[in-house]
């Protein structure tokens, strides 16, 4: 009897494309002007009650002020960034019906849009953490995690409303820390540990903090200028007015957009090449 050729095995299906991970404010119906409260501070002019639009905002979900948010003590605007979850929840959450055409849908847009935030913050950890080859180890891990992630961003509104972000959290945050520990590891000599410390105005230009252990460390206004922050795990700290300029933050680890933004920097400030220089800097 001859052989039957054996059929060809079926391949396996491609894994679904991630979500954009920046804010593609053209196909958001301005979420972070009108979900999030804001209180009247250095970072904002007026108070703002979640779920309220801003005054500044436009029948076209377009700021009036988006060129002079920071002249007009708008600065909070400037630094906030949703990594991509406004669009995600106005075109797929919600497949396209805004607020303001379709109002029974407000109440739970607002309500998830801070979920969706987190969930695509965390897709941004996991997906640098897995560029990482030192963080190899865990890269299965990662994986996974990230799949699992990626699969809630694309539930429906009362799914996500009843997720438990902070367990899903807690468990990335698990595996970002091993990454962290690899990563820094190869660092040599002895790594600076400031995790979650007070360094608000400190002084520490042309320091060299390559391998430290920055995470969550409050670092409002303080003097990073020609600071080597090479490897250093940054992921959660406050850089609100922090004077990066000439500072050397290439290999940064969890480095992210917003605390770019709420920094001071300058064209000597070097930076990863996935970020981008904020308008700001001088």
């Amino acid at each position: 009897m001859d052989d039957v050729p054996s059929s060809p095995a079926t391949p396996a299906p491609a894994p679904a494309p991630l979500p954009v991970l920046q804010a593609d404010c053209a196909n958001c119906f301005a979420l972070c002007c009108v979900a999030l409260p804001f209180a009247k501070s250095n970072d904002f002019a007026v108070n703002k009650p979640a779920g309220t639009p801003c005054g500044n905002l436009q029948q076209d979900f377009r700021c009036g002020i988006h060129t002079r948010l920071r002249d007009k003590g708008f600065q909070g605007c400037t630094v906030f960034d949703c990594f991509g979850a406004g669009q995600q929840v106005s075109q797929v959450t919600f497949g396209g019906r805004d607020w303001r055409t379709h109002p029974g849908t407000a109440r739970r847009m607002f309500e998830v849009f801070p979920v969706l935030r987190q969930l695509h913050e965390l897709l941004f950890y996991v997906s640098e953490a897995l560029t990482l080859p030192a963080a190899a180890p865990v890269h299965a891990d990662l994986r996974r995690a990230l799949a699992e992630t990626e699969e809630w961003t694309r539930a429906d509104a009362e799914a996500l409303v009843g997720l438990d972000v902070g367990a899903l959290r807690q468990r990335i945050n698990t595996l970002l820390l091993k990454t962290s520990e690899l990563v820094r590891a190869k660092v040599p000599g002895r790594k600076k540990n400031h995790r979650g410390a007070d360094l608000m105005g400190a002084r520490l230009s042309g320091a060299d903090l390559r391998g430290a252990n920055l995470r969550g460390a409050y670092l409002i206004a303080a003097d990073l200028t020609r600071a080597d922050l090479r490897t250093a795990d940054l992921i959660g700290a406050d850089l609100r007015d922090t004077d990066l300029r000439g500072a050397d933050l290439r290999e940064a680890v969890f480095l992210t957009q917003p605390q770019l933004n709420a920094a001071q920097g300058d064209p000597t400030t070097r930076i990863p090449p996935t970020l981008t220089r904020p308008t700001h800097w001088t």
